[in-house]
Parts: structure tokens; sequence; C-alpha cells
């Protein structure tokens, strides 16, 4: 009991703390509440420079969080799309800041009518340790180039990488403009129950729910950006070394830390011992050793690897063959594995995998394929790899998922003009570039009369013979 009493009492503390942060924010925003397109301009350009002349530093930090990340992935994967996002939006603000005219009906005449997209405030934006730059920066950019304020959670398990971001934006923010909120498990559940203007959450679908309970008590906007079990589906004709070059690509970045992984492959029966040999191939090219390869990202942590692990031997237990791709790891750098005979008891067909681990799912037809896909919750990515046109339309016409990708994996993420989200549970909302700006925009509809008023004429007293006529016009 004395333990309970403790730990809320350090919740309170908490909370008081980051509610007067979000205090703070909220009365400079009131301040200066439709910040000018020149001041947004400038915000994106400080955070430009600030990354792109601290590459180096922000590398070295994720690589002492992760145990080893590699250089490259965090150039590829963090700072590019970081790098690109920003200059997108500079790219194109002032188009996304002009109101957008709409059509008033001839019954309401003579008038006029816009959408102007407002500043929501302040934006809490929690995020993930997968990608703990770029799933910062990212709705960031959305939120300062729509105008808010902008506090971020980061995650305990990159405490290296949340110091020094936070130490970089307080070159070029004040703590009322942009703060970096730093600590445990306890000051997240505080920081997700705070009555922001938006929320974003990046993570699992479990934690999720949380999330989105807690932001209702406040009824605060939430995007979830969560994930799920993103299906990869070879079909029957298309050179097993294109599909599986692109399928190893996208699982063996970040070590297949990344929520929109391929989490499984769908093989056509007879390719399935044709697609594990262009698979090894691939994989073995990218990464001929484990041990001293700063090219092979490690699992983050001692728990993650335990997890990762129990989903092998529970596999195992349970009839799959387990196909390791090298002999032996490093420290955290775990061995990429195959999955064989898997069933739908086993944890790892069961819950997301965020590993390197693949299953190998025979099928029949293509048909049969998709209905395994759609008897499942729906992801957050789906990638097919055919080159027949009208494959390609059925996938897209016969399937849900948060985005997809035809013949390659991941890249759907790093394009600036697409929107990207989940759908069901594998997320709600959208962000990344326009998107991005209307999430964290109120798109405010605008009805403008001037002198001249004809609606006068429906004014009461009613049943008058002009009425008649108007009704006689317009309500059929």
């Amino acid at each position: 009991m004395h333990g309970d009493a403790a730990y809320l009492n350090q919740l309170s503390s908490e909370a008081d703390r980051l509610l007067a942060l979000l205090g703070r924010q909220r009365k400079a925003f009131q301040a200066n509440p439709y910040p000018n397109g020149e001041d947004r301009q400038q915000w994106l350009e400080a955070l430009h420079d600030v990354l792109a002349s601290n590459q180096q530093p922000l590398i070295e930090a994720i690589s002492h969080d992760f145990g080893n990340r590699s250089a490259d992935e965090t150039r590829l994967a963090e700072l590019m799309p970081s790098l690109h996002g920003i200059q997108h939006a500079k790219r194109h603000l002032q188009r996304w800041m002009m109101p957008s005219r709409r059509r008033v009906g001839i019954a309401f005449q003579p008038a006029s009518a816009k959408v102007v997209y407002q500043p929501l405030g302040v934006v809490g934006v929690i995020v993930p340790w997968n990608y703990p730059l770029y799933l910062a920066i990212g709705p960031m950019i959305g939120a300062l180039a729509a105008g808010n304020r902008v506090m971020l959670k980061m995650s305990e398990s990159t405490p290296a990488t949340g110091k020094l971001l936070r130490e970089l934006l307080a070159e070029i923010f004040p703590e009322e403009q942009v703060a970096v909120v730093l600590g445990d498990v306890e000051t997240g559940i505080a920081f997700s129950q705070l009555p922001f203007d938006h929320l974003l959450f990046t993570g699992s679908t479990s934690v999720g729910r949380q999330v989105m309970r807690a932001a209702a008590e406040n009824l605060t906007p939430v995007t979830l950006e969560l994930g799920g079990k993103s299906p990869a589906i070879v079909s029957k004709t298309v050179p097993l070394a294109d599909a599986a070059e692109r399928i190893a690509f996208g699982k063996t970045v970040n070590a297949g830390q990344t929520c929109v992984a391929p989490d499984y492959v769908l093989v056509p029966r007879p390719r399935i011992d044709g697609f594990i040999a262009a698979y090894r191939a691939a994989v073995q090219r990218f990464y001929p050793v484990l041990k001293d390869n700063p090219d092979y990202t490690s699992i983050v942590n001692a728990r993650q690897l335990a997890r990762l692990q129990t989903y092998l031997d529970d596999a195992a237990a349970k009839g799959a063959r387990l196909l390791p791709l090298h002999e032996v790891g490093q420290d955290r750098r775990m061995p990429h594995h195959l999955l064989l005979d898997v069933s739908d008891d086993m944890q790892v067909m069961q819950d997301e995998i965020f590993g390197p681990l693949l299953p190998i799912v025979p099928y029949d037809d293509l048909d049969q394929a998709l209905a395994y896909v759609n008897e499942r919750p729906r992801p957050l990515a789906l990638y097919y790899f055919g080159y027949d046109r009208a494959e390609q339309r059925q996938v897209l016409r016969q399937t849900h998922s948060g985005g997809v990708c035809l013949n390659d994996t991941l890249l759907h993420v790093a394009q600036d003009d697409l929107p990207f989200g989940g759908v069901g549970p594998s997320g709600m909302g959208h962000y990344h570039g326009h998107d991005g700006f209307l999430t964290f925009s109120k798109a405010k509809g605008v009805f403008i009369k001037q002198r001249l008023n004809a609606a006068r004429l429906i004014y009461p007293p009613y049943g008058k013979a002009l009425q008649q006529l108007i009704y006689k016009l317009f309500v059929r």
C-alpha cells in the first residue's frame, strides 16, 4: 500500500509539472494564435539547419542507444526523410496556408464561402524508440508548418538520443515553442493525460488503446500510428530474385524493428524452396557476417531480444521449422530467421514481430492469399510483388491497409506527398506533407455575406407567396 501511494504521488507530481509546461505553451500560443508564413518558414529552416549540422552526433547517439545502429541506416531512414520532409514543407507552405474557396448554392446568394486553416494550439507527440529521430521530427514538421506549439515525449529506451535532441532543439526554440520531455513510463502516462489540442502517438496497438483512452478524458483528438502484421505477397510469376531482394531489404533494415516491415510473406506453394534460396542469398549478400559488422543493427535492448527469442522458442515447440540465415549473432545482433510450417496458435503469428524473424505462409491461388490477409486485422502496410497489372488492381481493390507498395517495401513512407497512417487496429489519422499540415490545422468553414441580404425573404412570418415560390424552386 505504501508503494502504491508513493507511485500515485510521483505520477501526480509529474502530471503537475507537465501541466505547467503545457500552460506556458498555451499562453504563448494565445499571444500569437496565427503565426505568419515567414515565422513558420524560419522555424522549419532552423530545424533543418540544426539537423544537417549535427548529423554525426545524432548518428552516434542513436547507435549508443541501440548498442549498434548502422550509421547508414540512420542516414537513410532518419536523417534523409527528416531533412527532405522539412524541405517539402518549406516549398509548399505558402500554398497550404492559402484559404480554399468553396461554392455557395444559388439559394444562398449573394455570398461566398472559404475554408481557412487555423493552428490548433499545442500538439503532443509520443515518440517510439525504433526511429527516435524521424518519428519525432516527422510529426513536428507538420505541427510547426501548421503554426502550432509542440511537446515531444521521447522514449525511455533511447535516452542518449532524447537528451541530445532536447539540447539541439533548445538551441533554436524556446521551451514555449518546442519542448522535449524525457522520463520513464510514469512520465509517458502523465503526458498522455494532458489536455492537448491534438495528440499523435506512434507505437504498439496495445499501448495505443491506453493512449486513446487517456485522451478521451479530455476529448483530445488523436492520430494513432500503430502497426500490426504487414503482409508481403509474392505472385506466381514475379522473378523470385526481385521479390526476395526487396523483401529482404525491408525486413533487415533496423533489424526488422520497423512498424512497416514485412511481418510475414505469402508465397505460392510450389515456389517456396526457390524463394528461400533467393531470400537467403539476398540477406547473406547484404550481411556476409554479423560479428563486428557495423551495417547490421542490434536489437535495441535485452527485453526486446528476450521477447523475440520467446517467439522462436514458442514456434519451435509448436512445430515450426526455423532456418537461421547466419550461424551466430553477436551481443544483440540477432541472426535473421525464416520460419516454415507456422500456425495461428504461435505467438509469432499473433503479435507484431518487430525483429528479424520472417514466417513464410504457403498459398495456392491469389484469392486464397487475399482471403488470408482479409481474415486478419487490417495492417499498416501491404506489399505485393508481381508485374501483372490486373493482379495489382485486384490486390488494391480487395484488401485494406494503411498503405501499399507494389514491388517494393517501406519506401511509400518516404514519399512526402503521400499520406501516412493506419486503418482500424493499425491506427487512425494521417500525416506527412500536406496531410500533416491538415491534421494539425482546424479546417474552419467560413460563410461570408455583405450588405445585401436575400435571406430576408425566408424570415417569418411564414406563408407569404414569395416563400411558397421559393419552396417550389428549391425544396424538391
